[in-house]
Formats: structure tokens, sequence, C-alpha cells
């Protein structure tokens, strides 16, 4: 007859393995299914777009012809395609090193008398090495085979190695600091770092949107005032209707590396400024650059990016806590065979499932984002008075990008930040019907 306190013990220990391999299986379950999901939206939007890819829209004709769009079709099929095959490889990479290294490894830098950060540092340091040198075979195709196979891509071998050394040293010491200082706050305040970490990722992230415009970014591209000072004032008047203040209004030198078009605001507080791509204010007329422009100055009306800031600073502050509560459960290191349990291998461990948890969640935050676009569109023609320049930017932007006019509903539904091209025009066009009709009923 087996002792109370033995069956006790057989019984708690039974309930530790069965803890262990729910915790394996619920990993391997997120994972396929991320997997395999990730797999069937691009297979639709593949399948979509090549049943529907032959069709010119009615809104595209006399804009493009079919050898362009058969060009666009191609671009995103052959994209989509690099990026499948990317997604797989990455995805086998992960697993080998959580399956077949990750013990090793932990064990190997907890053996010696490395400091605590320090181990740390080598640990996230050798994964996020890993995850870079996969990702440069894709990062090369994409550049140098696809971009200039479709007539984007002007970046020269030297300035492509140029910037990955520069983005190489700019990473390794933004992520040195961030997981010195995270490591420091578990090592000194075991029980309230995350709320350290917290603070200090939230001032981190205000600090590198501060930098960014002024210290990092012309590290890359040559930025300079805009020399069309007609444009400029067009611009400064737009923005003084909404109370807008910003540093200086910028183009900068995007054609040497790419002949893909872009404008956006960077920057917070006396470090705000717009930016053109020079290859836009080449292609797009005054108009259609004061059209795009206001669609960004009605993301600030709109207060759009201040409540992503605010949303981003709070899901931190949950996240955090929510890792603060499991990383120290023994149970967690001993599903995936680590002996040692330093608290870093836990966070990376959580880091997992989290992220294929965020994936899922991704559509909620897609839908917000296409709202803000949406509302940026309308502010963009009551600050302009017009949709017809928009209208016109959006087709062109799409036929100098090569866009995809057919996504499938359901990708859209899952990835898209924007709503389609076709919804956005459409949309653009009721606006300007419905304001004809107000007038002349008045």
């Amino acid at each position: 007859m087996i002792p109370r306190c033995l069956r006790r013990g057989s019984s708690l220990f039974s309930a530790w393995n069965r803890m262990e391999k729910a915790l394996i299986i619920l990993f391997l379950v997120l994972f396929a299914g991320r997997f395999c999901w990730r797999y069937v939206l691009q297979q639709l939007n593949i399948s979509n777009l090549q049943k529907h890819g032959k069709e010119i829209p009615p809104v595209f004709q006399g804009v493009i012809d079919e050898g362009t769009l058969t060009k666009m079709v191609d671009y995103t099929v052959d994209n989509t395609r690099l990026a499948a095959k990317e997604n797989l490889v990455d995805d086998l990479v992960e697993l080998a090193l959580v399956f077949l290294f990750l013990p090793f490894f932990v064990s190997l830098i907890t053996a010696g008398k490395i400091p605590f950060i320090g181990q740390a540092l080598i640990f996230f340091g050798v994964f996020a090495a890993v995850g870079g040198v996969c990702g440069i075979p894709f990062e090369l195709y994409s550049t140098f085979v696809l971009e200039k196979k479709y007539g984007f891509s002007t970046i020269t071998w030297r300035m492509w190695f140029t910037d990955l050394l520069k983005s190489l040293i700019i990473s390794s010491i933004l992520l040195a600091v961030l997981i010195s200082a995270i490591m420091a706050f578990i090592f000194y305040l075991p029980a309230s770092w995350w709320l350290w970490a917290w603070v200090f990722f939230t001032l981190f992230q205000i600090l590198l949107l501060w930098i960014y415009p002024v210290v990092i970014a012309p590290l890359f591209n040559k930025y300079e005032p805009i020399t069309d000072k007609g444009l400029q004032e067009q611009i400064e008047a737009m923005m003084a209707k909404v109370g807008l203040k910003a540093q200086g209004i910028y183009q900068v030198d995007e054609g040497k590396r790419s002949r893909h078009t872009n404008a956006y605001f960077t920057g917070i507080g006396k470090t705000k400024r717009i930016v053109l791509y020079d290859t836009l204010l080449a292609s797009h007329t005054t108009e259609e650059i004061i059209s795009v422009l206001a669609h960004e100055i009605g993301h600030w009306k709109k207060k759009h990016i201040f409540k992503q800031l605010v949303f981003m600073i709070a899901a931190s502050l949950a996240v955090l806590y929510f890792v603060h509560t499991v990383v120290s459960a023994p149970v967690l290191y001993h599903a995936f065979g680590l002996t040692p349990t330093p608290l870093y291998a836990g966070l990376f461990l959580v880091s997992l499932y989290l992220s294929c948890l965020g994936f899922f969640l991704s559509p909620a935050g897609a839908a917000i984002m296409r709202r803000y676009e949406r509302e940026a569109d309308r502010t963009a023609v009551e600050l302009t008075g017009t949709s017809t320049p928009m209208i016109s930017a959006l087709k062109r932007l799409a036929k100098d990008n090569l866009a995809n006019l057919h996504p499938h509903p359901l990708y859209v539904w899952f990835y898209y930040s924007h709503p389609p091209l076709l919804e956005r025009i459409t949309n653009l066009q009721d606006m300007k019907l419905n304001k004809e009709n107000a007038h002349e009923n008045n």
C-alpha cells in the first residue's frame, strides 16, 4: 500500500508533467495555426488576384493598360511567394532554436562566471544575429532581383552593404541599452521590475521618436528643405488651418535606393517634420502632393498618432504585468527542457506565445487603422475642398508602385492597415458627388 504522502507527491508530479505537455501542445498549436493560416491567406490572395487580375477596374480605365496590369499582378504574386518562403525558413529556424539549441545554449552561458546582464546580452544577441542572418538572402533577392525586375530598385551593392552595417550598429546599440536596462530592473528590483521596465520602455520609445528624424534618419539619407517654395507655401497654409506646427518641410533623396514614392510625418515636439520623397516630387502634380499631405495632416488633426502612442503605452504595461506573473513559473522552463532557469530565457519563451497570439489578434488593430485612414481621407477632402486631386494621386500611386487592385477580402480584413485602393477611390468619388449635390441644392 502506497503511503498517502507518496500518493500526493506522485499526483503532483503527474499534474506537473501534464502542465508541461499542455504548454508544449499549446505552443505547437499556436505556432502551426499561425503558419497554416498565414499560408492560406497568401494563397487566397494570389488566387483572387489571378482570377480578377485581367480586369481593369472602371476607375482605372485610361490610367493603366493591360501591360501595366499584368506587371501589377506579377509583382504581387512574386512578392507573396517570396514572403511565404521566408516565413517557412523563419519558422523552421525558430523551431530548431527552441527545441534543439535553446537548452544547450542556456546551460552553456550560465555555466561560466558571466554576470546576469552579460548573459542576457549574449542570449538575445545570438538569437537576433541568427534571425538577421536568415533574413539576408531574402532581402538580397528582393532588392537585387525582384525590385530590379520591376524597375524599382536603384541601390548599389556598396550602398546596400553600408546600410546593413549602419543598421547593424544602430540596432545593436539600441537593443543592448534596452536589454541591459530591463535586466538591471529584474536583477535589482525583482518584485517590481515590470513597472520600472514599462516606465523605461515608454521613455525609450518617446526618445526614439524624438531623435529619429535628426539623428538616425540622416545617417542613411540626405534631407534638405524643399526647393519648390510655392509648394512649401501651400503646405504651410494648409497646416495653419489646423494649427499644426512642424520644424520644417524636407525632401529626401530616396531615389538613390528605389523608385517607390511616399510622404510622411515624423518626429515629435521640436523635431516634428514633413518628409517628401524626391520620387514623389518628380512624378506628382502640386495638387496631388498637397492632397497626399492633407491626408497625413488629417491623421494629426484626428489625433490618430497620439491615440496609437497611448494604446501602445497601455498595452505594453498590460503585457509586462502579464509576463511578470508567468515568467517565474518553473513549469515554463521545464516544458522546454531548461534546467537552469534564468529569467531572460523565460522572457524569450513567453515572447514566443505572445508573438503567436499577437498574430491572431492583428485584425483588431488593422480594423482600427483602416478606420483612421478613412477619417484621414475625409479630413483631407475638407482641408482641400475637393477629392479630385487625391483620387488622381491614388491612381498614380497605384500605377507607379504596382499596387494590388484585387486583394482578397479576407486578406484585407486580416492584414490591411489601409482600405483597398478601389474602396478608397470609390469613397472619395462619393464624397465628391455628395458635395456637388449639396452645392446644387443650395
